[in-house]
C-alpha cells in the first residue's frame, strides 16, 4: 500500500498539493517540492499524507516538520500493509497518549487554520475561522474521530437558531466545516450525511439599480465620488478589484481596464484569473480628468488613501451619497453595481460568453443568473402596444 507525501504550497496557479523532493539519503528534503517538472523551495504550508482506502482517496495534514512527516508516511504505509494482511497495529497518525488514540478537535482546527493562513487570502481565513469557531461552540465532542452525523445536524440548527444566520450563511458555513473535516480524512459520506442533510437556500434574483436611481446617485456625487462609482458601474469589477486597481491596469487609449495580480500588496484576483474589460468613453473621460487632477503623484493606485494605501470605505461613501440623493441607503450597496453592469450588458444583446469573460466568472451558470426579465419603461410601453 503506497502513501504519498505532499505539501500544500502557493504556486503561480494557486494553492496546490505538490510532491515532496527526496534527498540522496532517502528522506524528504525539507521545504522542497516538485512544481510542474521543477524543484522549488516553499517554506509555507503543511505536509499531507495521501493514500487510497476502500477505493477512496484520503488526505491528512501532518504538520510542518519534514522529518516527522516522512516518519509518519512510513508508519502509515506499514499500518495499511499490515491491515491488508489482517495484522492489527497501532495507528500511525500523530495523537496524544491521553486522548485514547484520538486527535483533539481544537488542535486540528488550529493547525488547519494555520495552513489556510499560509495558502489563502485573509478574507478566506476570516470566513473559515468564523465557521470553525461556531462549530467548536456547537459541538460537544473533544476529538475528531467522535464527530458524527448528528453533530453536523446540530451545527446547522445552532447557526439558524442561536446565531440567527441566513439560510445562505448556514449553507456556506456547513460547507466550510465539511472542507475542514475532509482535510482530516473524514468525509461527510463517512458520517452518513446525505444530500438531504445539507442546508439549502433559495437563490435570490440579483437586484439591480434602476436608471433613475443611478441618475440620482451620480447627481449627488462630487467629482471624486462620481469617478469611483462610475468605475464600479461601467466595469462590473468587484470591490477588491477596484480597491487594487493600478494606473498600469488602465489603458485610456484603448478604453480598457485590466484586473491583474498585485504581488507587492499580496493580492490576487478571484480564482487567480486576470481579465480585460472594455469601458465606455464617459468613464475614460472621468479617469483622464482624475489623472490630470492628481498630477505626478507616485502612488500606483487609481483610488488611494492619502498614504497610498487601498481605499477601504467605498461602501460608507456610497451610503452617504445615497442619503444626499434622497435614496434609501439600505437599498444601495457596491455589488449591486456589478449586477447592474451584467444585466444591462445582457439586455443590450451582448452574448453570455463575453459577459462571462468581463465578469470573471468561472462558469456560465453564474453569468446566467443576471439574465433576468427586462422591466424597463420601454418594455412596459411595448406590452401596452401589443395589447392595446
Amino acid at each position: 500500500m503506497k502513501v504519498n507525501l505532499t505539501k500544500r504550497v502557493q504556486t503561480s496557479e494557486g494553492p496546490r498539493y505538490c510532491p515532496v523532493v527526496e534527498a540522496a539519503n532517502g528522506r524528504v528534503k525539507p521545504d522542497y517540492v516538485v512544481v510542474g517538472d521543477k524543484q522549488e523551495k516553499h517554506p509555507e504550508g503543511a505536509y499531507c499524507l495521501e493514500w487510497r482506502e476502500n477505493g477512496k482517496r484520503r488526505r491528512l495534514s501532518v504538520g510542518k516538520n519534514a522529518g516527522e512527516a516522512w516518519a509518519l508516511k512510513l508508519k502509515k504505509e506499514a499500518e495499511l500493509n499490515a491491515a491488508a494482511h489482517g495484522i492489527a497495529v497501532s495507528p500511525a497518525l500523530p495523537v496524544s497518549p491521553a486522548s485514547n488514540g484520538k486527535r483533539s478537535l481544537s488542535a486540528a482546527i488550529a493547525e488547519y487554520l494555520e495552513e489556510v493562513k499560509l495558502s489563502k487570502k485573509p478574507k478566506t481565513l476570516a470566513v473559515y475561522s468564523k465557521a470553525l469557531a461556531y462549530f467548536a461552540e456547537s459541538c460537544a465532542k473533544l476529538h475528531v474521530e467522535d464527530i458524527e452525523r448528528k453533530d453536523m445536524l446540530k451545527f446547522s440548527a445552532f447557526l439558524r437558531d442561536e446565531k440567527s444566520q441566513s439560510p445562505r450563511s448556514v449553507a456556506n458555513k456547513f460547507e466550510n466545516v465539511a472542507s475542514f473535516l475532509k482535510a482530516q480524512g473524514v468525509r461527510l459520506s463517512d458520517l452518513r450525511v446525505t444530500k438531504h442533510d445539507r442546508p439549502t437556500f433559495t437563490q435570490e434574483e440579483p437586484e439591480v439599480y434602476e436608471r433613475e436611481e443611478i441618475a440620482a446617485l451620480f447627481a449627488a456625487c462630487d467629482s471624486d465620488e462620481r469617478v469611483w462609482f462610475e468605475t464600479f458601474l461601467c466595469s462590473g469589477m468587484r470591490e477588491q478589484e477596484v480597491m487594487h486597481l493600478y494606473w498600469t491596469d488602465v489603458n485610456l487609449s484603448h478604453a480598457t481596464i485590466r484586473v491583474t495580480h498585485k504581488p507587492d500588496r499580496g493580492w490576487t484576483p478571484k480564482a487567480y484569473k486576470e481579465r480585460e474589460i472594455p469601458i465606455p468613453a464617459r468613464l475614460v473621460s472621468l479617469l483622464k480628468d482624475l489623472k490630470t487632477r492628481r498630477g505626478d503623484r507616485a502612488c500606483p493606485l487609481v483610488f488611494p488613501t492619502s498614504g497610498c494605501n487601498v481605499k477601504m470605505d467605498f461602501l460608507d461613501c456610497l451610503k452617504a451619497v445615497a442619503t444626499r440623493a434622497g435614496l434609501n441607503p439600505e437599498d444601495c450597496w457596491l455589488h449591486k453595481f456589478r449586477a447592474t453592469f451584467a444585466t444591462w450588458a445582457l439586455w443590450a444583446g451582448v452574448d453570455l460568453r463575453t459577459v462571462q469573460s468581463w465578469m470573471g466568472h468561472s462558469d456560465l451558470e453564474s453569468t446566467m443568473r443576471y439574465l433576468r426579465p427586462n422591466r424597463s419603461e420601454q418594455v412596459r410601453n411595448k406590452v401596452n402596444e401589443i395589447f392595446g
